[in-house]
């Protein structure tokens, strides 16, 4: 079974990397010093444990292990999400992304554009295909989810 706190932990922490580091991002022009902030990105995020590392989680076509788990509140109809990988870079791009659209009901999320984030503090030019491909995959299933 999923820890039933992981949405909530999570959401706690994607908040506070939105109203934190995101700003300290926009600021830096040099990608040395993004790149610094994107690999300490997930120590903010609660660990998972077995339960969320299983094969039913995986997001296929990433090329390090990632996983997504996704809860939507049956009141409010807000989605939630947590992530894992094995990989440091590519889940402090996947927080960015989740920094901005945890939270969003399925119409919210529809008309979000997360990876423009990723434009806008120039990361994409900097990003190899490989991980390119697995922030697609990873966009993919959440909206197969919704």
């Amino acid at each position: 079974m999923i820890r039933p706190d992981i949405f909530t932990e999570t959401a706690a922490a994607l908040k506070n990397i939105y109203d934190t580091q995101l700003p300290e991002l926009q600021q830096l022009k040099d990608w040395q010093s993004k790149y610094r902030i994107l690999m300490t990105l997930g120590k903010a995020l609660p660990a998972f444990d077995n339960d969320g590392h299983r094969d039913e989680f995986l997001v296929q076509g990433c090329e390090s292990k990632a996983w997504l788990l996704h809860y939507q509140d049956p009141v409010t109809t807000q989605h939630f999400w947590a992530f894992d990988s094995d990989a440091r870079i590519v889940k402090g791009l996947i927080i960015l992304i989740l920094a901005q659209v945890n939270g969003l009901t399925a119409e919210e999320f529809a008309k979000a554009t997360p990876e423009l984030l990723l434009n806008e503090l120039q990361l994409q030019q900097n990003i190899s295909p490989s991980r390119s491909n697995g922030l697609r995959s990873v966009l993919n299933k959440m909206k197969n989810v919704i």
